[in-house]
């Protein structure tokens, strides 16, 4: 039998974060560093027990989405002097030739995603 009482409140193939409750009061045990020993403890908030902690993930947060479907572009984003800019392609929407690019990561199967906003202000096209 466990001294500790374990809920698993987020399960990946990975790895898995626990919620862990003191067994001294059953309140939740929060995460509290100890800088001289340079170990991760599990403290309670109500009384002082506290325990060292069997896992160093303290939180674990996948988001699942495509590239193109969370990726929000400002409108200013043309006039971003730290993007590189091509003269190499052309807007579908006004044929303007200058655009800037910049990558995107996608998901473990779409590798990076290469976004381009014309600099055209009237225009702001992306493709």
């Amino acid at each position: 039998i466990s001294l500790c009482t374990q809920h698993t409140i987020h399960n990946t193939r990975e790895r898995m974060s626990r919620m862990t409750f003191c067994r001294e009061c059953n309140n939740m045990l929060y995460p509290k560093e100890d800088k001289l020993g340079k170990v991760l403890l599990l403290a309670c908030h109500n009384c002082d027990h506290q325990e060292e902690a069997v896992d160093s993930c303290v939180y674990r947060n996948e988001v699942k989405h495509s590239a193109h479907e969370k990726t929000t572009i400002v409108h200013d984003v043309s006039s971003d002097p730290t993007l590189p800019r091509t003269k190499s392609t052309r807007c579908g929407r006004c044929n303007h030739r200058e655009a800037v690019f910049f990558q995107s990561p996608g998901g473990r199967d779409e590798g990076m995603t290469l976004f381009f906003v014309c600099c055209n202000h009237q225009c702001g096209h992306r493709w």
